[in-house]
């Protein structure tokens, strides 16, 4: 077996642990006689293993009673529907800050049928920084304030969360369980599994229980948090293959000393990339460095030939995924959780192999 350096930005790379536990399972999950894809999503085998999962979640994030752990369809972007037609009443604005892509979709659906405040807009800069406090022009009586804590696509992500009167939403899709946070900041966390937790077709929400109840009746019934509340994510049958591979990761951050554990780990990793990018001027790296994401590094050649001949090469040696978004081009290396040192030690190895023979 051949396996890639997988720096794809989602679908991500998921724990060669958690593959081997699946592929073990497949004919057979625990006693059950079949697949987890072909038992019933409210047999007690299942049961076992959605609750197992939700367990987990609670764990490494510390989530309290007064939050719903809800495993949801839709990825993030059904979020950007539900949380505005949830959430803010009727007449009531709610903050949004525009800091790159995935905000910019947050707010074009927020916008359909009610009033949205841009509380920071980082376009003049190119969305290379999240803003300071002391920049963000918050309103008085916003319903919520809508973050993206960590950018996909232009690499940066929040050091530290701003403070909001309203409760503050995070879509962190592309950081989940990469990090310690204080859940109690939150009104709501959410994030499509697929690039740090589990499988596409998948997305995790957390929400504070008394948020859940603002939604009105006008609200269609299946995009209401409170059904999914209620039936404990099994309103309607849910992603049980997803689930499970979630339940299967959760377990392996466990063993490996929870977020505490990752975060160091993840550090670690993101740090030494960095440190070969800022060793020479050959590479590019256009976010802030007070910015940058742990996630995420994106980077720039002299030339898009050169960007072209990287990502050709790097292919060629084992390496996927290090093309930029086709929206805004360069180069990118997704290190999720699953992503290991190794690969990281190899990347940088092969980086200056390339600069030696084209810087």
């Amino acid at each position: 077996m051949t396996r890639v350096y997988n720096f794809n930005a989602g679908p991500a790379a998921l724990p060669l642990p958690v593959l081997e536990k699946a592929q073990a399972e497949m004919l057979e999950c625990g006693s059950a006689g079949m697949s987890v894809m072909e038992m019933s999503h409210r047999s007690k085998d299942f049961a076992a293993i959605i609750g197992a999962a939700e367990a987990n979640v609670r764990k490494l994030l510390n989530v309290s009673d007064d939050y719903a752990v809800l495993f949801m369809q839709g990825g993030a972007s059904l979020q950007f529907v539900m949380i505005p037609q949830n959430l803010r009443r009727s007449g009531k604005t709610a903050d949004y800050v525009h800091t790159g892509s995935w905000s910019s979709k947050a707010i074009k659906e927020a916008k359909v049928g009610g009033s949205v405040n841009v509380a920071w807009d980082g376009k003049d800069e190119s969305y290379m920084r999240v803003p300071k406090q002391s920049e963000l022009s918050l309103s008085a009586d916003a319903e919520y304030v809508h973050i993206c804590s960590n950018e996909t696509i232009g690499g940066i992500r929040y050091p530290v969360f701003p403070k909001t009167s309203a409760p503050l939403i995070a879509d962190m899709s592309s950081e989940i369980m990469s990090r310690q946070i204080d859940v109690s900041r939150f009104g709501m966390i959410y994030a499509g599994a697929q690039k740090n937790i589990g499988p596409s077709g998948l997305a995790l929400v957390i929400i504070r229980k008394d948020l859940i109840e603002r939604c009105p009746e006008t609200v269609n019934v299946f995009l209401r948090y409170k059904t999914h509340a209620d039936d404990n994510s099994l309103y309607n049958t849910p992603n049980t293959w997803g689930i499970y591979i979630l339940k299967l990761v959760t377990d392996w951050m466990d063993t490996i000393g929870g977020l505490a554990g990752m975060q160091k780990i993840n550090e670690d990793k993101a740090a030494t990339l960095y440190g070969a990018l800022d060793s020479s001027d050959f590479w590019k790296t256009p976010a802030d460095k007070e910015s940058r994401s742990i996630m995420n590094v994106v980077w720039r050649l002299p030339s898009e030939e050169l960007e072209d001949q990287f990502v050709s090469e790097a292919k060629k040696a084992g390496f996927v995924g290090l093309k930029g978004h086709r929206s805004v081009g360069g180069l990118r290396a997704s290190i999720y959780n699953a992503v290991g040192r190794d690969a990281i030690d190899a990347l940088v190895g092969f980086m200056r192999e390339f600069e030696k023979k084209n810087g």
